[in-house]
């Protein structure tokens, strides 16, 4: 029988399925588990792979919320052998490395993607450098994000952003209602290039900068590349592996 820690969510459903799942097979802390099973959506998903990254373990989500997409249909049988099938797909978060106004600096790391968002009415105005080269001299925008491959079907994809297959090693970088250039619809970016986001104007036009679940006000600058020093391992049922749900995501009409 593996150790299987259980985490859930604080939504009703989620804190019943915990304990019945841990009176069937036990619990035991993350620290010691051979599994995590997460209960809840992808946003508690998102909390538990935060959680595991000073101690990672293979993470099982079953859906005990809405969407689902990180997650596994929920079913309490037969626990032990999912695990055993289950397949893994290996997730690089994104570091956030920003500078306010005031000086200050503040690192983070995202799952999902790093996006920069307009404070108050007036649209904010970036420069977009990578690796060194400025791109973009001017982007006048409500923001603008770049994402990881997992997190291209999440606020990515919302903001017209294209999908990205896990193998791809591609981060897309995806304007959020941008003004002018009006027609520019964002890039694809190698794995390892490093992009940085200049805010222009700053004391008029502030701009927040969000990792996943930390956000930093009156950014001035943001540096984002992928930290491949962290490797997560999320596990899917065999015939839902998320390179699979990638793919036929974008096919859903």
């Amino acid at each position: 029988m593996p150790r299987i820690a259980f985490l859930a969510s604080p939504a009703r459903l989620a804190q019943e399925s915990r304990v019945r799942l841990a009176a069937r097979y036990g619990d035991c802390p993350t620290a010691e588990a051979d599994f995590v099973v997460s209960l809840g959506g992808d946003g508690f998903m998102l909390e538990t792979l935060h959680h595991l990254i000073s101690h990672p373990r293979p993470v099982y989500g079953m859906n005990c919320g809405s969407v689902g997409f990180l997650m596994n249909a929920y079913a309490e049988d037969d626990l032990p052998a999912r695990l055993a099938r289950a397949q893994a797909a290996i997730l690089y978060p994104l570091r956030m490395h920003a500078v306010t106004m005031t000086g200050a600096t503040e690192e983070a790391l995202a799952f999902n993607e790093v996006s920069l968002l307009r404070q108050l009415r007036q649209a904010a105005k970036i420069r977009i450098s990578i690796d060194g080269r400025e791109r973009l001299a001017e982007l006048i925008c409500d923001g603008v994000l770049i994402s990881t491959p997992a997190g291209s079907t999440a606020y990515n994809l919302s903001a017209h952003g294209p999908i990205v297959p896990l193998s791809a090693n591609l981060l897309p970088l995806t304007p959020i209602s941008a003004f002018r250039p009006r027609r520019w619809r964002g890039a694809l970016l190698p794995g390892a290039a490093e992009v940085v986001f200049e805010v222009l104007e700053a004391e008029k036009r502030p701009v927040a900068a969000v990792a996943d679940f930390t956000e930093v006000r009156n950014v001035v600058s943001v540096a984002v590349s992928e930290y491949r020093t962290v490797a997560t391992q999320v596990l899917f049922d065999p015939d839902q592996a998320l390179s699979e749900r990638i793919i036929a995501e974008q096919f859903t009409v």
